[in-house]
């Protein structure tokens, strides 16, 4: 990849967008993780203002350390950047108190996860209104068009996707160029909404290099059948995810009613 000519074009591309929707900057949800890293980083690259948004809910100390510490890299490089905490642990537990829990329930954790990141993107509109700024979405094209590993409504409610279009081990080299902390870098990649340590590839069931191979042979008109061993089971994981998450990849279905039936 020639990292440069990428990092300059969608820099570029996002410049285009937000000046042309009439809009003043950009607002990103900072992790901790490589994807909010780099689209902040190519976000303040456009010299628009650029607000980094801290939401922890009831986060991992190591998380909240690396976003500190790449905010603080940001605001030390780009002085259009600014940033702001808002700790919506106790909004999250007032939400748990509000609403009916079984713990029997299989999908109560999932719901609960979900709303994390739910809770998250209503935070960035808030900003994003008050300041008329465009949410930035940090998906990459393994998770929005592969996998579908993201929270419809969530972190997949946003105004533009720059890096959607490069899978996980671009956004890597694009870091780099970047110069993102290394402790980002090498931290493992996880959405941290479960309050604990697990991965995403705990979560998946295979690595971001292993869905990036998968997705290749499925553009190559690959089956399963082709392969054996751990390649057949992730081909597997990643056909069944695919197919499974298609309702958040597609656009939101409209029933067309037949035009006789509104003719009186």
């Amino acid at each position: 990849m020639r990292t440069e000519k990428v990092a300059d074009h969608i820099v570029q591309w996002l410049k285009e967008y937000c000046t042309n929707a009439n809009m003043d900057g950009f607002t990103i949800g900072i992790s901790g993780g490589i994807d909010s890293a780099v689209t902040s980083a190519l976000c303040a690259k456009t010299g628009l203002r650029t607000l980094c948004l801290e939401m922890p809910i009831h986060q991992a100390q190591s998380q909240v350390n690396r976003a500190k510490e790449h905010i603080s890299f940001l605001k030390g490089n780009y002085t259009n950047v600014s940033d702001v905490t808002v700790d919506l642990t106790s909004v999250f537990e007032q939400f748990k108190n509000e609403v009916p829990q079984s713990h029997e329930d299989p999908n109560l954790n999932l719901a609960l996860a979900n709303t994390r990141a739910r809770l998250r993107m209503t935070t960035l509109y808030y900003f994003a209104g008050l300041h008329r700024y465009l949410v930035a979405g940090t998906g990459n094209k393994v998770e929005d068009f592969g996998v579908g590993f993201f929270t419809k409504y969530g972190d997949g409610g946003v105004d533009l996707s720059p890096l959607a279009d490069l899978l996980k081990s671009e956004v890597y080299e694009l870091g780099h160029y970047l110069k993102v902390p290394t402790s980002i870098l090498e931290a493992p990649p996880t959405d941290g909404l479960f309050g604990d340590n697990r991965t995403d590839e705990d979560q998946i069931g295979a690595s971001y290099d292993e869905l990036e191979w998968a997705m290749a042979m499925e553009n190559k008109g690959k089956k399963p059948s082709d392969f054996e061993g751990r390649k057949q089971t992730v081909f597997n994981i990643y056909l069944q995810l695919n197919k499974a998450n298609q309702h958040k990849m597609k656009p939101i279905p409209v029933c067309i009613t037949p035009n006789s039936y509104k003719i009186l």
